[in-house]
């Protein structure tokens, strides 16, 4: 599957230290966030929604819903010097979803998991063009092999 939209603004990025991140251990205190976040406007966020779109397994009417909801100004990336990777926070719609009325088309789980999971690869994918096509910065730590994927 494919989807055909629009590429979302790339996400102003934040001054929250990772390790506050439910989902995330980070060492160092370095997260080279203007660069990053320089690197988005330069054309990394555009590359990676590309790619992450031509496989994509989310409607476009699911997926505008994310949009406005604004949800893509809730990413943050930052460098992990210690695992030598770009390290990532994905927004997400939260559980109780429902009772805020978040969207007037927001009508069951099954969006809400996948606008949700998503995301999620969607900050995968930036996270892997960053690394690959754009971060030129020596880690100082050498990082083990068996690091898991944020």
């Amino acid at each position: 599957m494919s989807l055909d939209a629009d590429v979302p603004p790339p996400p102003t990025l934040s001054t929250v230290d990772p390790s506050e991140y439910d989902d995330t251990d980070v060492a160092g205190d370095e997260y080279h966030r203007e660069e990053l976040e320089a690197f988005l406007r330069e054309g990394a966020w555009a590359t990676a929604f590309d790619r992450w779109a031509a496989d994509a397994d989310i409607d476009a009417e699911t997926w505008a819903i994310a949009g406005e909801l604004d949800l893509f100004a809730g990413f943050d990336f930052f460098w992990d010097d210690f695992a030598d990777r770009v390290g990532y926070h994905a927004p997400g719609i939260p559980e109780d979803w429902k009772e805020r009325d978040l969207h007037p088309e927001l009508e069951s789980w099954a969006q809400v998991s996948a606008i949700n999971a998503a995301l999620t690869e969607f900050g995968q994918v930036v996270c892997e063009v960053l690394k690959a096509e754009y971060v030129d910065w020596e880690s100082e730590f050498e990082a083990p092999d068996d690091l898991p994927d944020f």
